[in-house]
């Protein structure tokens, strides 16, 4: 049961007002504690802030040490027989590349209408039996063998029974490992065989006479005597082959070396080449000085950018006091007011700390030590970039773009070389990679990462401890302000029966004159 609490009706006091006063005095303790867990918590952000700069730069310093930053490549084709790109490690030049014949992919359909204008291809077989000119035979099986690279077979078996339909047919053979996409036309009243993929693969012609979708007589009555699909066809002479396509693309190199491909893409010295059409077209690649150019800007615009937020950082001035606001402080004032006040008392939470200021110093390093490989370059100034000379931007980068440029268009290989390096002898981006991962595992160390618990990283602890030091005297604060509300009660009570007495006295002498 709580204490009765009377508000001055004896004393004719403010007993609340006198209480919360008593009280706001014995919470200064609590609102020190609360402003110094806000400032814990100001400085965590600001140094997850860092971590998060860092973080991007290092994404970009990762692609600083691959060679492709530094050997795209412009690709242009004469005439429209020949499309290509090409990688990083394509060499410079023109090739002429001869289209002989494009690859295709085999086919093969039925030779003549297959029903009498009434067929239904979704209705079951043993109703449309009698639709179909050439007859059929149900409760049958039949098979079709396709060939991958290198020659394997693969063979698969199809039932034909009367609950089936044409398509449910067609259905099982395209969601078959064959290859094979089946359909029927309904315009033409003829079946479809093809392959999903181009090229010859069937070389040996003692199979189906070659055929790349093969069946043979007596097992595929439904196809050869109800679809009019056949492998091929004895005028007597001999056999020919029925199916048409199933061709390799061939090419000619330079004029010289012929080749072929199941395909029509085909890539050749880091070249990827698709042929469109018989012709010929002479493909150009170049290096891509621009491209080239463009990241390594880039990275520099983003390292100056992170540079120069750091510096601010580990020099912003520190305003003591602007204190962090409380929540009942925050009560009593105007959102902009709030902004204002807790811009200055977030200022300076990293002014003069030792780890980014160490993280900085170490980068600047980076730039500054030659990179030993066996490239044309060991410095960063070889190609154009330097550290300004105003010790006032702390090691921001400047750069010569027509030395850059001219860099990346006379050796990009050693461009490349001199920001990778080996493990080794690491270069430029290596290096940074390797100052950011060490700042990054102080702050870590710190501050945590947003997906931390509390008690993982040096600051969340010191706040887990204030929140529990806050707890405990709110609980004192609890029993202090009953206390006080017990006293004064206390007093109403006494204030209000001598009043009683008095009263009574009065009454009493009163009565008797």
């Amino acid at each position: 049961m709580s204490d009765m609490r009377i508000g001055g009706l004896a004393s004719g006091m403010n007993t609340d007002q006198i209480i919360k006063d008593l009280m706001n005095a014995e919470r200064q303790p609590l609102n020190k504690m609360e402003q110094d867990r806000e400032w814990l918590t100001y400085k965590r952000d600001a140094y997850r802030d860092v971590n998060k700069q860092l973080s991007e730069l290092d994404t970009m310093a990762f692609d600083m040490k691959l060679e492709r930053s530094y050997n795209s490549k412009d690709v242009s084709s004469s005439g429209s027989a020949v499309a290509a790109t090409a990688l990083s490690s394509a060499d410079e030049g023109s090739y002429k590349m001869g289209v002989l014949e494009l690859a295709e992919a085999a086919y093969n359909y039925s030779e003549s209408g297959i029903s009498n204008g009434e067929f239904d291809p979704d209705d079951s077989l043993e109703n449309q039996k009698g639709n179909l000119v050439n007859g059929i035979t149900l409760d049958d099986t039949f098979s079709i063998t396709t060939y991958g690279e290198g020659g394997e077979e693969t063979t698969a078996s199809f039932d034909v029974t009367g609950d089936k339909s044409l398509n449910d047919i067609l259905g099982e053979i395209n969601d078959s490992e064959l290859g094979v996409r089946a359909f029927y036309d309904k315009g033409a009243d003829k079946v479809m065989l093809e392959r999903t993929e181009t090229g010859d693969f069937n070389t040996d012609e003692s199979k189906f006479l070659g055929a790349e979708i093969g069946f043979d007589g007596s097992s595929a009555s439904f196809l050869a005597d109800t679809l009019g699909i056949r492998n091929g066809k004895n005028d007597g002479t001999g056999w020919e082959l029925n199916e048409k396509g199933g061709t390799d693309a061939r090419f000619t190199y330079n004029n010289s070396f012929e080749m072929s491909s199941h395909t029509n893409d085909y890539s050749l010295n880091g070249v990827n080449y698709t042929f469109n059409e018989v012709g010929t077209s002479t493909v150009s690649v170049s290096n891509n000085v621009d491209d080239s150019f463009e990241k390594v800007m880039d990275f520099v615009e983003k390292y100056n950018k992170v540079i120069e937020n750091l510096n601010g950082k580990t020099e912003e001035k520190r305003y003591r006091d602007f204190q962090p606001l409380t929540a009942e402080q925050k009560k009593d004032m105007e959102e902009e007011e709030i902004e204002l006040w807790e811009e200055k008392s977030k200022s300076g939470m990293l002014k003069g700390d030792s780890v980014v200021s160490g993280a900085l110093s170490s980068m600047r390093q980076n730039w500054y030590s030659p990179v030993e490989t066996d490239g044309e370059y060991s410095m960063a100034s070889q190609i154009g970039i330097t550290t300004t000379s105003n010790y006032r931007e702390g090691g921001k980068l400047e750069v010569d773009e027509d030395q850059l440029r001219q860099a990346l268009r006379d050796n990009p290989d050693s461009v490349a070389k001199l920001f990778s390096g080996t493990d080794a002898n690491p270069g430029i981006a290596r290096r940074l990679e390797s100052s950011i991962e060490n700042a990054t595992n102080s702050i870590e160390r710190k501050a945590g990462k947003p997906t931390s618990l509390d008690n993982n990283f040096m600051l969340g602890k010191q706040i887990e401890n204030i929140n529990d030091e806050m707890d405990s005297f709110q609980d004192r604060l609890t029993s202090i302000e009953n206390r006080y509300w017990r006293e004064f009660g206390a007093m109403e009570q006494a204030i209000q029966k001598m009043n009683s007495q008095s009263a009574y006295i009065m009454q009493n002498f009163g009565g008797g004159m």
